[in-house]
């Protein structure tokens, strides 16, 4: 149960950093920007903790398995759309597909980056 705890925060910080970076890539770094942020990181992190236990990325045999890494991107396919709909609620403006795009692939590689770590320091203690 300690691990999922570490793999939901990871999954989180994972999500916050590719949030931030998106952000620092526009320019936008400022504190007026942080209610954009947060209309993009709580979309994302809602949608990918939907989705990630039907497809049971918080399972100890299959998180501890380095061939199910590409798991996450499976996820963020479904869960980057459903995250970039909500946010244009949020924010009363149109869905761009090549926002969809890119937020499910950085989010994706984001995630993957932190779950292998995950796997190594967890492989390496065990």
């Amino acid at each position: 149960m300690k691990n999922r705890y570490i793999l939901i925060l990871g999954d989180l910080l994972a999500l916050g950093v590719i949030t931030i970076i998106g952000f620092a890539s526009h320019g936008e770094m400022g504190p007026s920007y942080l209610p954009r942020m947060a209309a993009s990181f709580f979309p994302v992190c809602a949608a990918w903790f939907l989705l990630a236990p039907w497809f049971g990325l918080f399972q100890n045999d299959i998180v501890q398995n380095a061939r199910q890494l590409w798991r996450p991107v499976l996820v963020m396919s479904f869960a980057g759309p459903l995250a970039a709909l909500l946010r244009g609620f949020i924010l009363n403006s149109p869905v761009i597909p090549v926002f969809v795009v890119v937020l499910s692939i950085t989010s994706a590689l984001g995630l993957i980056l932190w779950r292998a770590v995950y796997y190594l320091l967890n492989r390496r203690v065990g």
